[in-house]
């Protein structure tokens, strides 16, 4: 009896499928007709709903290209790397990385018992330099009226101007350090000093914490201005020859879009690595493309430096499928519609919307194809039957 009920439900599940196949065999016709030749056959009214497009292959300029990669940068100028000219502890640092700064904007605080210690040297150096200054004075008009000898104006001379020496340096440390010497003078001593930003932009890194002690060779924070930002390229030498100041390039950001976005050749480097054999070339990006970026980005970049006549169609008469390229050849237009094949071809480029098909003895120079709906025929007809 089991045997019996799972003969019936084998029956009926192979009556569903057939059913369903008929269906699918069905809906594919409604769009085209396939015949055992390859030829795909579409009404004009199909032709027209569908508003599909006919064209033919046409000359068009396509561009001769150097490939190279690189990175997105900005000028040394626009990057800076902040330390202190003393050491000291962190006493606090408010910005995070990503935070806008402005030239002069204070960046962090430092804190070290040995700055009163500078403060101190300085101001005696200041006040006895005055007492130096009033005797060198006086020895040099008793010299001039020969009341002293010139050994006792000799070394007060030497005095002062070793003194004098001394405290221009005490000085210049100071306004490294962002003090105010003539606030030292006034009886104005401070343990802190402020580190502040060399130029606009943005904090790309911070190395430092709250306690932290820095010397003069340790990195605090890194700024880096966008404005200028451009592109950094790597060519190899056999190439070199071929680009100059101005071309156009074309590049793109692989990691982040499938864009193309245009730049222009500045400079082409004069040198070659000895061991790569490699060139840098410094590219400027378009204004209005600026903002899309930040330095250190990968591009893959075409550097034009030239164009080439090519036979060509639009890009979407050609159809990519399983790793070969088809395009809709019409055989034959009469009243009732048309009689498409499919065609695998080579092709060369892309640029500019179309693409450059290699020499076919198949085509003709009157020769027609669908440049509009192919993709969805041949997709529907499940791939090409180049013949």
């Amino acid at each position: 009896m089991n045997y019996i009920k799972s003969i019936l439900l084998l029956l009926i599940f192979t009556l569903v499928s057939c059913n369903n196949s008929n269906k699918e065999v069905v809906s594919s016709a409604i769009t085209s007709e396939e015949t055992n030749s390859g030829t795909i056959h579409l009404s004009k009214a199909q032709f027209e709903n569908s508003k599909m497009e006919v064209g033919q292959l046409t000359e068009k300029p396509f561009a001769e290209t150097v490939h190279t990669s690189g990175v997105i940068d900005v000028p040394p100028q626009s990057r800076a790397v902040i330390s202190a000219f003393s050491g000291g502890y962190i006493k606090n640092t408010p910005l995070l990385v990503g935070n806008k700064v402005s030239k002069g904007q204070r960046l962090v605080t430092l804190e070290n018992p040995e700055f009163i210690t500078m403060q101190q040297n300085y101001l005696e150096t200041a006040e006895h330099l005055s007492y130096l200054k009033s005797e060198y004075d006086r020895q040099k008009i008793m010299f001039d009226e020969k009341i002293t000898s010139q050994r006792s104006y000799l070394k007060a001379e030497s005095e002062y101007k070793s003194n004098l020496a001394r405290y221009n340096s005490l000085k210049k440390n100071l306004e490294m350090l962002n003090m105010n010497p003539a606030s030292v003078e006034a009886g104005n001593i401070v343990s802190q000093v402020n580190i502040y930003s060399p130029i606009d932009g943005n904090v790309t890194q911070v190395f430092v914490n709250t306690g932290t002690y820095v010397s003069p060779a340790d990195k605090i924070m890194e700024i880096m201005n966008t404005d200028h930002i451009h592109l950094e390229l790597k060519v190899f030498e056999k190439d070199l020859l071929q680009l100059k100041k101005e071309q156009d390039i074309l590049f793109t950001v692989p990691e982040a879009s499938d864009e193309t976005f245009n730049g222009e050749v500045h400079l082409v480097g004069t040198s070659i690595d000895p061991n790569s054999r490699i060139a840098m070339v410094h590219g400027h990006i378009d204004e209005k493309d600026e903002n899309n970026f930040t330095a250190g980005m990968f591009v893959e970049a075409q550097i034009i430096t030239g164009t080439l006549n090519q036979m060509a169609l639009p890009e979407n008469a050609v159809v990519e499928m399983e790793g070969k390229n088809y395009v809709l050849l019409i055989q034959n237009e009469d009243a009732e519609g048309y009689e498409l094949r499919s065609m695998e071809v080579k092709t060369t480029a892309n640029y500019k919307g179309f693409t450059a098909i290699e020499k076919n003895d198949q085509f003709k120079a009157d020769s027609k194809f669908l440049t509009k709906g192919a993709f969805v025929l041949l997709n529907e007809e499940g791939g090409g039957n180049d013949h």
